[in-house]
Formats: structure tokens, C-alpha cells, sequence
């Protein structure tokens, strides 16, 4: 006996080996043996053999016209056999009743399910609905073959190239469109950032990589919205010191500045003061609502996208000849040993004398530790600030900057790309940082004495974090450390300015160490600061290559790390080399500049040999 049964929602035939009062074991046409409960079977017959009535039935079926089987049908719900003796107006052969069967089976759009072999027409509106959506997918389908095609020949059709950056960097696989991509990258065997530059979709390399970044945390672009500059309600009183900045040729958004008086002979009051946009933006303001999203400034090479508009800029930055509101701190130092006898701080308005530039005062980096005679303006006040930043680095017994490490500048102009070596630890560089650390040690300790909640940043066992908690850094040697020092420039600043600034008028601070929205902060700018540095160094890297290319370096000497990874000399990049042999960490190599890929951001380095260390070198 032969049985026509139903597995997975397919019409199967076999041949009974044995039965029990449930379930059959089948042998398939295939030759394997499966077992099936009777409540599976639709139909017994002896003759033909099970792989001729499938074949037949499905020759049969395929001759039906499906509509007008549907319009045969009714209302009513049927059973397949009773259907098939009334299309063939007499009792069907197996044949034929196999063959409705399988025609029925395979339109669940025209004909739904009812149970074993039982089935009812769809309605006329619910079938007209399905077979709409059958020709839309059809028309979609041929469409993204057409798309397809045409990136497979180089042509970048143009209804892709509003959905382009989400092609790139966002693809939903569940869209016709990225289908069609996924489709002419595989024919092609090209990455999708490839396939869009062969066909003239990628109008630079540089821009494929700063769109990435830019999808992904400003999709509405890095504009703002025309929200109003806020102003302060309060007269502030004017301190009597002259301060005076010193920041790169390209800094904008001028944050701190300086003041030193001789207050006595044997004192000196060096002040700190820290520009105070706290003071007009208020928290839950329109303008907190946008440093709040953008958390930062973002720097990269030729480039920055700034968390404050210009014009909120220009009202709080202390650029010369402007008097701007600024919260203080005075540091009263003995002039015998820049020890510190006693600080006070307060909310005021200064008058910003001058910008200091580094490019003008780099003279100074060298004049300084030889005690040599400069006749610069200010070159007194930098002196006297400088061997206080030594006494204060001697305190703390650790360096503010990581002496003899080179920092690079890379700078764009017309798209040529220089880079320019700068070593840490220099005294300008000290300088600020020192007077930086203690400023805003100071205020966080300060916050701490008074209860008032600040975001901290903390270094225990080498890990640096976020914390409402006043805890040890222990990288600066500082009982806590709360970043005040940039509030034009980060969300966490402006934060722990508001709180400071509460602390020092006595009123109640906008936070407690509980609150959402400062734990909210203290999160969103862990991850959204690490993800932008992380964005600044690949675009780093991006125009370290550039510059391979540009100066035609066919060669270029490195320093090994460790195993195969490289240190290149005169660049902020490390590279792996696997052709490196085994050598030690520090051995110096040359090696020779290969292929550069720019979409990848990639270059081929190859090993051609070992320098010699300088103690081999030397003659014995």
C-alpha cells in the first residue's frame, strides 16, 4: 500500500513498511525511512508507484489555472477529493486528485488551510490585497536586479544615491536596496566602499571616512538650531588683576587664562581663571539641551565641530581685550619656595589682556630651564609661573606632562598635510598643565568639603573613570580631581561649573549625587568621549598616510614595540609588519612603504633590515 501524506506543508509519497495503531513507517522514493503519524495522510493507493503519482500529479497540477479554481470554489469551506470529482465531473483518478491537491497546497494566497486536505477560498478583496503586494515585489525585485546591474558595470543608479550613507554605513538587509548592493558586491567581489568609488558615488576618501562619524553622531548635520545666546542677569564685580592666555594659534574657544601679582615681598597671588558660561546657560536651558547631545568639541586634523555655536563662543571666551565673567581661584604663593599658603575663590569679571600664542612664545621652552635673558612681553609672569609649576609637579611627586614623548601636529592647508613634531614636558606646556591640575583639584575638593556632587575623574589601579564621588587620581597624585577647566569645550566642565558656581553663591546646587540627569551625563560622556578620540585618531592615521603619499616616501625607519607592531618615526602611527623578524622591543628598523589604501586606511610595510643599536655603533 502506498499512502500520499503531508510533512512540513509539502504533499510526500511512499510505500507502508509496517503500521501500529498510530503511526506508519514509510519507505520514500528517495530510499530512506521515515516515520509519520496517520493523522498525516490524505490519500491511500496501490498503483501507480509513489515517485509516479508525484511526477504525474505535479504535471497535472500545473496545467490548473489557479483563478479559476478559485472562482470554483465558493464560500464555503470543501475538502480537496470532493473538489476534484467536481472538476472533473466524475470520480478523479489518483492522479488527479493528487494534482488539485498539490495546486491547492502551493496557493495559500487564493486558498487557505482548513486542516488535513481541507481547504476555503481567500475573499475577493483579501486576494486582490495579496496579489498586489505579489506584483510589488515582483516590480521591487526587477528593479533591484536593474540596480545591480548597473553597479556591476560602474554606473551608480541614481534612486540609490539618496539612501547612499546608509548603504554605507547603516545597511538594513531587510531592503531591496541593500539586497541589490549585497548582490553587485558579491558578482564583483568589491567591499561596498569600493563598489561605490568605481562608480563615482565616494567623492573622496576623506569624506567617506568623516561621514562615517558624522552618520553616526550628527545624522541632522553639525549646524545648530538659531537658538538665542544666553547673557548673564547678574553685574559681576571686576578683579583687579590683568589676565592673559596661552593656547595653540588655532584655538578658538579660550577657556583659562592666568594673572600673577606681587602682593607682597615675599608673595606672590597667582590666579587661575576659568571662563564662565555656566553663568548664562542655565541647566534644562535650549543651550544645555545641545551641549548635552554633543557633549564635547571634536577635534580632528584640519578640522573641529565645536559643542557650543560660535556666537555662544564669542560671548564667554576670554579673547583679548574683553572683559568676560570667569570663576577665579587665587593661590597666594611664597615667592622663596612657590609654596602655597592659601587660596580663595570667587565669581567675577576680568579683563583678558592678551591671547598668548605657543608659536610666539616657544622660545621660551628653551630660555627657561637655562635661566637665559628674554626681552618678550609677559616672559616675567611666564618665569615666575613656571618655576611654580615645578614646585607643584615636586609636590604631587608626579609629572604633569610625560617628559620626552613626542605629541605631532598635523595640519591641513589646500590638502597638503604637514606634521610637526612637538615633545612633552616642555616648560610652556607644563605650565598650563600644572596651574590646570591644581585649579581643578582645588575646586573638586572644594565641592567635596561642602557635600556638593561633581563628576570626578578617578585612577585606581592604573583604570581611570567617571565617579560622583571624590576619589584618589592617582596618575596625578591628587586626592580627587574634577574636570572644571573647559566648559566652552566639554558637557562634564560646564556640569561641575554650575555646581561650583552654586557652591561658591551659596545657593543650592542644580544636582544631587542621585540625580538622573547627572548620572546620565556622567555615562553619555564616557562612551561619546572615548568614541570621538577614537575618531580623532583614525583620522590621524588617515592623513599620516596621506602623507606617505604626498612626500613619495619609499622608505621610512620605525621603532619595534613589541612582536611585530611598529613605531614609524616622525608620524602619530603604529603599524604592524609581517615580515618583521624577531627582534626586541626599541630595535630600530627600515622598512619599505608599500601599496596605501586610503578606504581602508592600510599600508603595505616591508622589512629590508636592522640598524644597528647606538652602543654598537660606537668604537671600542
Amino acid at each position: 500500500m502506498h499512502l500520499l501524506y503531508e510533512e512540513d506543508g509539502e504533499i510526500k509519497a511512499g510505500t507502508v513498511h509496517t503500521s501500529t495503531a498510530a503511526t506508519h513507517q514509510i519507505d520514500t522514493p528517495h530510499g530512506r525511512r521515515v516515520k509519520i503519524k496517520i493523522a498525516q495522510v490524505v490519500l491511500e493507493f496501490s498503483a501507480p508507484s509513489p515517485a509516479e503519482l508525484l511526477a504525474a500529479a505535479h504535471a497535472f497540477a500545473s496545467e490548473l489555472d489557479i483563478d479559476f479554481l478559485w472562482q470554483c470554489a465558493g464560500k464555503a469551506e470543501f475538502g480537496f477529493m470532493a473538489f476534484a470529482q467536481e472538476y472533473v465531473g466524475r470520480v478523479p483518478t489518483v492522479i488527479e486528485a493528487a494534482g488539485i491537491l498539490c495546486r491547492l497546497q502551493a496557493a495559500p494566497i487564493y486558498f487557505y488551510r482548513r486542516g488535513k486536505g481541507r481547504f476555503q477560498a481567500a475573499p475577493e478583496d483579501t486576494l486582490k490585497a495579496a496579489l498586489a503586494g505579489l506584483e510589488k515585489k515582483r516590480q521591487q525585485a526587477e528593479r533591484a536586479a536593474a540596480w545591480t546591474d548597473a553597479l556591476v558595470r560602474g554606473e551608480f543608479p541614481e534612486a540609490l544615491r539618496p539612501l547612499r550613507d546608509v548603504l554605507l554605513y547603516k545597511p538594513d538587509r531587510n531592503q531591496n536596496e541593500t539586497k541589490a548592493v549585497e548582490a553587485a558586491c558579491k558578482q564583483t567581489s568589491l567591499s561596498v566602499a569600493r563598489l561605490f568609488e568605481r562608480a563615482g558615488a565616494l567623492p573622496s576618501s576623506h569624506d567617506y571616512h568623516l561621514n562615517r562619524f558624522l552618520f553616526e553622531f550628527f545624522p541632522e548635520g553639525t549646524g545648530f538650531s538659531n537658538t538665542e545666546v544666553p547673557t548673564m542677569q547678574a553685574e559681576l564685580p571686576l578683579a583687579e588683576a590683568l589676565a592673559y592666555s596661552l593656547d595653540d594659534v588655532g584655538t578658538t574657544e579660550i577657556d583659562d587664562a592666568f594673572s600673577v601679582r606681587r602682593t607682597s615681598e615675599d608673595e606672590w597671588r597667582i590666579g587661575v581663571h576659568i571662563a564662565a558660561p555656566g553663568l548664562g546657560i542655565l541647566p534644562g536651558s535650549a543651550m544645555d539641551v545641545i551641549a548635552r547631545e554633543r557633549l564635547s568639541t571634536v577635534y580632528m586634523p584640519g578640522n573641529k565641530i565645536t559643542m557650543l555655536p560660535d556666537r555662544v563662543v564669542q560671548q564667554y571666551s576670554l579673547d583679548e581685550g574683553t572683559e568676560r565673567p570667569v570663576v577665579s581661584v587665587y593661590f597666594n604663593i611664597a615667592a622663596e619656595d612657590f609654596s602655597v599658603r592659601g587660596h580663595h575663590s570667587r565669581v567675577e569679571r576680568i579683563r583678558i589682556a592678551r591671547n598668548l600664542r605657543h608659536a610666539d612664545y616657544d622660545v621660551l621652552n628653551t630660555a627657561l630651564p637655562e635661566g637665559a635673558p628674554v626681552t618678550l612681553e609677559y616672559a616675567t609672569e611666564l618665569n615666575t609661573l613656571w618655576q611654580f609649576a615645578l614646585a607643584r609637579e615636586a609636590v604631587r611627586g608626579k609629572p604633569s606632562v610625560a617628559s620626552g614623548v613626542l605629541d605631532y601636529n598635523i595640519e591641513i592647508h589646500d590638502e597638503q598635510v604637514s606634521i610637526v613634531q612637538r615633545r612633552r614636558g616642555a616648560p610652556l606646556d607644563k605650565l598650563v598643565s600644572e596651574l590646570m591640575i591644581l585649579a581643578n583639584a582645588t575646586w573638586g575638593g572644594l565641592l567635596a568639603e561642602r557635600d556638593v556632587a561633581a563628576l570626578y575623574r578617578v585612577q585606581t589601579s592604573g583604570k581611570v573613570r567617571m565617579s560622583v564621588h571624590a576619589e584618589m587620581h592617582e596618575g596625578l597624585g591628587v586626592s580627587c580631581y574634577a574636570w572644571m577647566s573647559s566648559p566652552l569645550r566639554r558637557y562634564v566642565d560646564l556640569v561641575n561649573q554650575w555646581q561650583l558656581i552654586a557652591a561658591l553663591n551659596g545657593n543650592k546646587p542644580p544636582f544631587t549625587r542621585q540625580s538622573d540627569t547627572l548620572l546620565a551625563a556622567m555615562r553619555a560622556f564616557e562612551v561619546v568621549y572615548a568614541r570621538y578620540d577614537e575618531h580623532q585618531r583614525e583620522m590621524e592615521r588617515y592623513w599620516c598616510l596621506r602623507w606617505l603619499q604626498q612626500e613619495h616616501i619609499a622608505q621610512i625607519h620605525g621603532a619595534v614595540v613589541r612582536e611585530q607592531l611598529v613605531r614609524l618615526d616622525g608620524l602619530p602611527m603604529l603599524q604592524r609588519v609581517a615580515s618583521l623578524p624577531e627582534l626586541p622591543s626599541g630595535a630600530r628598523v627600515v622598512l619599505e612603504v608599500g601599496a596605501i589604501d586610503l578606504l581602508e586606511k592600510t599600508v603595505l610595510l616591508t622589512w629590508r633590515e636592522t640598524l644597528p643599536s647606538p652602543a654598537a655603533a660606537e668604537p671600542t
